[in-house]
């Protein structure tokens, strides 16, 4: 006496040879199939990350190391408007005063943050928004958040990008560095590391090593300026003669 299944099994089979089924579906392959995947050198691995770092909105703190100084914090603020604002403690006059340097819909503006003797708190307006800063009154620090970011992402810069590391940094790490071709150099030779949403953990440069002192918080609507707006010059980044008094917001 056949079973039941051995009844159905040539039912099946039955069926197969009447409806002209002669072979059965092919197998599924259980295996996933491989996803895309990233770039795979050094300089498609950081526009990847820097490309990342455009979009975001934060406020972040870093320590700024230079030998013969002491260590200072700088904080960087870039808005949900697009404003940004980076303070630099001793980033004019030779280290003795704190300026910020701001980017606003009405301009482009160093303040002087008061901290120093004879200088008056005070925000003057160097350029249009956008715009840079005079060489003898630039602190640079703010590139690395601002203007050096597309020209990370940017093939056709004349810079080379390697793999790099960078002690006690988070993240990914490249040495960037601007080759022959480049007349003037498009960024700063160093070492720039990211984490993979876009944050700059670190940054060694001849104006110093930044770290990155903990995680960003949210970033404000806008930046406020950290001074009134006042006519004048802008402070220079080296002491200044004794024959030459301190321009901006003086007393």
């Amino acid at each position: 006496m056949r079973s039941r299944a051995g009844t159905a099994a040539i039912v099946l089979v039955g069926v197969l040879l009447t409806t002209g089924c002669t072979s059965m579906p092919p197998p599924v392959d259980p295996s996933p199939s491989a996803g895309p995947t990233g770039p795979t050198d050094p300089w498609g691995q950081l526009a990847a990350r820097v490309a990342t770092a455009q979009d975001k909105r934060y406020v972040a703190r870093y320590t700024l190391t230079t030998r013969g100084r002491p260590v200072r914090t700088v904080t960087v603020t870039v808005a949900a408007d697009g404003s940004w604002l980076v303070t630099v403690p001793g980033g004019a006059l030779g280290g003795t005063a704190d300026v910020a340097v701001a980017d606003t819909p009405a301009g482009l503006y160093q303040c002087a943050l008061g901290t120093t003797p004879g200088i008056a708190p005070g925000c003057v307006r160097v350029a249009d928004p956008t715009g840079t800063l005079p060489a003898k009154n630039d602190p640079r620090v703010q590139y690395l958040f601002t203007s050096w970011l597309p020209i990370l992402t940017d093939r056709d810069q004349a810079i080379a990008v390697n793999n790099a590391t960078l002690k006690g940094a988070a993240g990914q790490c490249f040495s960037v560095e601007p080759n022959s071709a480049a007349l003037t150099p498009p960024v700063d030779a160093g070492i720039y590391c990211y984490d993979a949403d876009g944050t700059l953990t670190a940054a060694a440069l001849a104006l110093g090593t930044l770290t990155l002192t903990g995680a960003p918080a949210p970033a404000p609507p806008a930046i406020t300026l950290p001074a009134p707006v006042v006519a004048g010059a802008p402070l220079p980044t080296t002491s200044p003669s004794p024959t030459t008094p301190a321009s901006a917001g003086t007393q």
